[in-house]
C-alpha cells in the first residue's frame, strides 16, 4: 500500500537528505495528526509539489507539527511531454470533477476557458474565488494520488488568450463530437506542450472552432459517444497517456 503524502511548502525539501529531519506545519500537519490520526513510528510521505519527496516514520506528531526522518529522497522530473487541460468553465460543477480526475490521471497543467458559451462566467472576486476553489481541487487530487508534482493551475483565459497560446507553439488537440480523426489513432508528441481543449455543455461555438485551427489546433474525436465536459477531458489524457505514459 502506497504511503500516505502531505504537501509541504516549495522549496521545503531542497536540502533534505537521508538521516535529516523534516518537519511540516500548520494546517497540514494538523490534518495528518488530528484527521488522519497519524501517530510516532508510522511512515509517511512528505512532497514540495515540484518534484521533491522524502518518505520517512514520523518521530513527532503534535496537533501542529508532523515530523519525519528521512530515509528516502526522491526527484521526479518534470514530464515531457507536458500534458495541458484546457477546460472550458462549466456549470454544476462539472469544471471540478474534470480537473480532479486530470490530476490523478497525471495532467501537468491547468487552463481555465473562459468560452463563448460558457454558462459560467469568472469575474472580480467571484471569478477569484472560483479559481481558488480548483487550486484546492487540484491539491487535494494531488495527495490523494500521490503526487510529487501538482499541476500548475494558471490565469482562466478567453478564447483570443487560448488561440494566441496555441499560435505560440506546441500541439493542441481540440475535442469535438464532429471530427473525424480519432485521438486514438494520433501518434503524439514526444516533447514539448500537449493541449487538450474541452469545450462547455453547449459545446464550442463555430467561430471559435475556426479560431483555434486557424491557429494550429487539430479537431478530434473520442469515440461515437458524446461525453459531458467533466469526462471528456480526463478520457482524452487516458488515450494519450496509453500511447506514451503508461507504456
Amino acid at each position: 500500500m502506497t504511503l500516505p503524502l502531505y504537501l509541504t511548502d516549495p522549496g521545503s525539501l531542497d536540502h533534505a537528505t537521508p538521516g535529516r529531519e523534516v518537519t511540516l506545519r500548520g494546517a497540514e500537519a494538523r490534518h495528518a495528526v488530528t484527521v488522519r490520526r497519524t501517530r510516532v513510528g508510522e511512515w509517511v510521505t512528505l512532497a514540495d509539489g515540484y518534484g521533491v519527496s522524502v518518505a520517512g516514520p514520523v518521530v513527532v506528531a503534535d496537533r501542529d507539527e508532523l515530523t519525519v526522518r528521512v530515509e528516502r529522497v526522491e526527484h521526479v522530473p518534470e514530464a515531457s511531454p507536458r500534458f495541458v487541460l484546457v477546460q472550458a468553465l462549466a456549470k454544476n460543477d462539472r469544471d471540478d470533477q474534470a480537473i480532479e480526475t486530470a490530476t490523478e490521471l497525471g495532467v501537468d497543467e491547468v487552463v481555465p476557458w473562459q468560452a463563448q458559451r460558457s454558462i459560467v462566467q469568472w469575474r472580480g472576486d467571484r471569478g477569484e474565488k472560483a479559481w481558488r476553489r480548483w487550486d484546492h481541487v487540484l491539491v487535494a487530487a494531488t495527495k490523494q494520488s500521490r503526487r510529487a508534482r501538482r499541476p500548475v493551475l494558471v490565469p482562466a483565459v478567453t478564447t483570443a488568450g487560448l488561440v494566441e497560446r496555441i499560435a505560440g507553439g506546441g500541439t493542441a488537440y481540440v475535442l469535438h463530437e464532429e471530427a473525424d480523426t480519432p485521438l486514438a489513432a494520433i501518434t503524439p508528441p514526444t516533447t514539448g506542450d500537449v493541449l487538450v481543449i474541452v469545450g462547455p455543455e453547449g459545446g464550442i461555438a463555430p467561430a471559435e472552432v475556426e479560431a483555434l485551427r486557424a491557429a494550429g489546433a487539430t479537431l478530434v474525436r473520442l469515440g461515437p459517444t458524446v461525453l459531458r465536459s467533466s469526462s471528456a477531458g480526463p478520457a482524452a489524457l487516458a488515450v494519450l497517456s496509453a500511447a506514451g505514459r503508461w507504456r
